[in-house]
């Protein structure tokens, strides 16, 4: 059966089970995801697998309940829909249901790649191949992968809607002295997976973080580059622009107020990674404007928080929303637009063009390849700890002079892209992979006034 069918059958069942005042609503998907890891500059492991993930939201008796299965036979969706029933019987009164998004024409998304969506195992060995020739000797970690959804949604009010989408990714190190360099793409085709690029990328930034030294704490300026930059958004995404934690005030985010630098424009875009036109409650994707030229314009809604503060969903239902909130999970940093800088040579830890014009401009200051374990300390203000890491570096009179060991930092995120803080950004987004599949942060090197550097990597 195709997952049109299954939803289709779904629904009828919950007709036949629940009796006609039940409300219901499923998302089926199945999901093709391929992965080719490597180690020690050797492929160890190449994995494959479909799978198909059935979730049915159920509301009867003013009770809510959710059930998630994988068995496509007429008894597994029986079970699936009993089970359901017998949760939502069980379960609390709901007051707040926001009922289900009626029948409505849904946009139309990106055609997949076909080519991604079926690659060969050896199309993905060929990008392992030229990561690690081009590192040059040295040792290699990291994976390549492709994946394919197709996805259907129904409900009980007769809306229905189906999509396929596609993605590419590749993510490596590059280590030399116990030093590691990082390089990392995410994409629509794999085709634009460029092995070679990437491994010399990780390379030139390994071995120009090879006998760091130690700086003190302090306030530095800093230019970031897109992974680092990703984390920033992960961040703004999840517990800033969350429609539930908004209406909960435990989100920083001012509709209206110009909260941000006149540089910062940041668009929420879920039909470039979903082939779903919508979301698991119905509800149409379509952009979503977060940032507009430094002023903050929305915050992402289901369509239970939608309810409850008298807006209207902006299509984030999820798996998470009822319980986390809805959030974005494809924000793009949109680049200044003007032109990108000429292609030309780039050595050690600049990665490109677009980097080091930033770099050029700083007196003094820190290059940020990447940020890790990060961690919310205060989520109204958006106050977060972590560690840089593959690599910082010292700049002195807009050149990079030699490597720094890894630093912690304690920073609220929307403080370090206040009006006045953001003093320049690249031309080109680069699409940083996340750990899962269609989800995505893009975004171009940043250049910042300040970054609170609170300790070492040890304290």
């Amino acid at each position: 059966m195709s997952e049109t069918e299954i939803a289709g059958q779904v629904v009828e069942l919950v007709g036949r089970l629940a009796g006609a005042g039940a409300q219901a609503e499923v998302t089926v998907t199945r999901s093709d995801a391929a992965l080719t890891r490597f180690a020690n500059s050797f492929i160890h492991q190449n994995i494959a697998e479909s799978t198909v993930s059935i979730r049915l939201r159920l509301h009867a008796d003013g009770r809510t309940a959710t059930g998630s299965g994988s068995l496509t036979s007429p008894d597994g969706l029986r079970e699936l829909v009993e089970r359901t029933l017998v949760a939502a019987r069980l379960c609390p009164p709901d007051p707040g249901w926001p009922g289900l998004a009626p029948a409505a024409p849904t946009p139309a998304a990106p055609a997949p790649d076909e080519a991604t969506a079926y690659a060969e195992p050896d199309e993905r060995a060929a990008r392992v191949r030229a990561f690690v020739d081009a590192a040059g000797g040295l040792e290699t970690a990291g994976y390549c992968r492709t994946s394919h959804q197709v996805a259907a949604f129904a409900n009980t009010a007769g809306h229905t809607a189906s999509g396929r989408m596609a993605e590419a990714a590749m993510d490596g190190i590059a280590r030399v002295g116990g030093v590691d360099g990082v390089a990392r793409l995410a994409a629509d085709r794999l085709g634009e997976l460029d092995g070679a690029a990437l491994g010399a990328r990780a390379a030139g930034k390994a071995r120009s973080g090879v006998d760091p030294v130690e700086l003190p704490p302090g306030r530095y300026e800093v230019v970031f580059e897109p992974a680092a930059v990703a984390d920033l958004l992960a961040n703004l995404a999840m517990y800033g622009f969350n429609g539930k934690a908004h209406a909960e005030r435990k989100s920083f985010a001012e509709p209206g107020t110009a909260q941000f630098d006149r540089a910062v424009t940041l668009v929420d875009d879920p039909l470039a990674a979903s082939g779903l036109p919508v979301d698991t409650e119905g509800t149409a994707r379509r952009p979503l404007p977060l940032v507009t030229a430094g002023t903050t314009e929305a915050v992402t809604h289901d369509r239970r928080t939608a309810a409850v503060t008298g807006a209207t969903s902006t299509g984030h239902g999820s798996l998470e929303s009822p319980t986390f909130g809805p959030f974005p999970h494809t924000i793009r940093l949109v680049p200044d637009g003007g032109p990108a800088p000429a292609a030309g040579p780039v050595a050690g830890p600049v990665a490109d063009p677009d980097t080091a014009a930033l770099v050029a401009g700083v007196g003094r200051g820190l290059l940020v390849s990447d940020l890790w374990y990060t961690r919310v300390l205060d989520p109204k203000a958006l106050t977060v700890t972590g560690l840089t890491r593959n690599g910082v570096w010292l700049i002195e009179d807009g050149v990079v002079t030699r490597a720094v060991r890894n630093l912690r930092f304690t920073q609220a995120y929307p403080r370090a892209l206040a009006p006045g803080a953001v003093l320049g950004t690249g031309r080109v987004a680069v699409r940083q992979p996340d750990r899962t599949a269609g989800v995505w942060w893009s975004a171009p090197p940043l250049r910042l006034a300040g970054w609170n550097f609170t300790g070492g990597a040890s304290g």
